[in-house]
């Protein structure tokens, strides 16, 4: 009953699509780098919320023809963060479809992404009866202040933001839901020193054979039933993943974290947020001498980020 549609295209999908759900609010001079990339990777229908925003996004997204878009200016802290927006569009939508699950600052990479589509990687994932594949969320960033180097329409977030940290990562299991919960990374040593624990989780499950029985409980970290959380092996093997390199700090961010602030509609009452602001008043620089540079995802499984698994 909070989404209108702006514009519904979904009579366009066919049964084996992949799709993707996405939630955002002024995120225009990201979208058209966005798109592309995940229409590149093999998405062939993009299902939109747009939560009010004011800075042309509802109306880029309208006119693309790949794209349905459904506008809200509903409380996204209510709809418990765009969880309940996209949980209802998956189940009407997303039902028997591998469905991802993205922020427009969230690009996923894949073991073989970068010579093999997304569907090889999801037929492999049905001819192994697989119905969930994690992700760790993995922060980029420049070297030097944040603010530095402009971001400008349609480039690639990743010529700015090449860096990442290899490790200082933590990792517990969540009694309940069955996930692993992780933790750490530059945003844990730059904007939460003292209180570690309070960092943002990084543990992801974004790309799922979707069934209407199924539903996300946070954001992407924890889903029911909690059976499709169990994608690490317990027994000494490792189960195929992949990373969502996060491309949050360009020099966008000073603004976005004022406004999201000022809204007050982010989890824990915007705390992560606030953090930010209180770091970014000294143009912070992420870098350090520990700082990897980005190549590809074989570096990554190299430094036991993600896995190839037994996916030969």
């Amino acid at each position: 009953m909070e989404l209108k549609a702006v514009a519904n295209r979904t009579r366009a999908i066919k049964k084996a699509d992949i799709l993707l759900f996405s939630t955002l609010r002024n995120e225009r001079v990201r979208l058209p780098f966005f798109l592309k990339y995940y229409r590149d990777l093999g998405i062939n229908h993009f299902l939109i919320v747009d939560n009010g925003s004011d800075d042309g996004s509802l109306e880029y997204l309208q006119d693309q023809k790949d794209v349905s878009v459904w506008h809200s200016k509903h409380s996204y802290k209510r709809s418990r963060f765009g969880v309940d927006w996209l949980n209802w569009l998956q189940m009407r939508y997303g039902h028997d479809h591998w469905t991802l699950v993205v922020d427009p600052d969230e690009f996923f990479i894949y073991p073989f992404a970068d010579t093999r589509p997304l569907r090889a990687l999801t037929d492999w994932l049905d001819a192994s009866s697989i119905k969930s594949f994690s992700a760790m969320l993995l922060d980029m960033y420049p070297k030097g202040p944040i603010g530095a180097q402009p971001y400008r329409e349609g480039q690639d977030p990743f010529e700015i933001a090449q860096w990442f940290d290899s490790g200082n990562y933590s990792i517990t299991r969540n009694p309940k839901y069955g996930n692993l919960w992780i933790q750490g990374g530059p945003r844990a040593r730059m904007f939460f020193p003292d209180k570690p624990e309070r960092a943002p989780a990084l543990n992801k499950t974004p790309l799922v054979k979707w069934s209407r029985r199924y539903a996300y409980a946070s954001s992407t970290h924890m889903l029911l039933p909690r059976g499709l959380n169990l994608v690490y092996d317990e027994w000494g093997g490792e189960k195929a993943s992949g990373c969502l390199l996060h491309a949050k700090f360009l020099d966008t961010f000073a603004a976005k974290a004022e406004e999201e602030m000022s809204r007050g509609q982010h989890y824990a009452n915007s705390h992560e947020y606030k953090a930010y602001k209180a770091a970014m008043n000294d143009s912070p620089d992420m870098w350090c001498k520990w700082s990897e540079k980005y190549i590809n995802w074989r570096q990554l499984e190299i430094l036991g980020l993600m896995s190839k698994g037994n996916w030969a």
